[in-house]
């Protein structure tokens, strides 16, 4: 029962956090929706667990136990996509602005070394 409170807890910490980000136009409504989803499948298996049973059951799967390991499993991998897509993309924008301020210093370098060279 303990373990159950304190998850509650930590879960309604989790999902207070993202509605107050939410409300701060921080996170897309897709992103939104899919976190709240979660959480509250999450609090809901917490306080029912032979939910998850009874859903392995129904899909084939031995245990309820196991039915959760598959599902994170995917899950995890695929927010390390959605990572490695995101470090790609601010990969990608780092380059575009250091190559944009390399060039507008060589080129303030080469007109100020022109204007020196015009005054001597």
């Amino acid at each position: 029962m303990w373990i159950q409170i304190i998850a509650s807890i930590v879960i309604l910490t989790i999902l207070y956090n993202l509605i107050t980000k939410f409300r701060h136009n921080k996170l897309s409504r897709f992103t939104f929706v899919a976190w709240l989803l979660f959480w509250l499948i999450a609090l809901v298996i917490f306080w029912i667990p032979e939910i998850t049973s009874y859903l392995a059951a129904a899909l084939g799967i031995g245990r309820g136990v196991d039915l959760i390991i598959y599902i994170s499993i995917v899950v995890i991998f695929y927010l390390i996509f959605k990572i490695y897509l995101y470090l790609n993309k601010l990969d990608s924008q780092i380059t575009k602005v250091v190559r944009h301020f390399a060039i507008n210093e060589t080129k303030n370098n080469h007109e100020s070394s022109q204007s020196s060279d015009h005054h001597s």
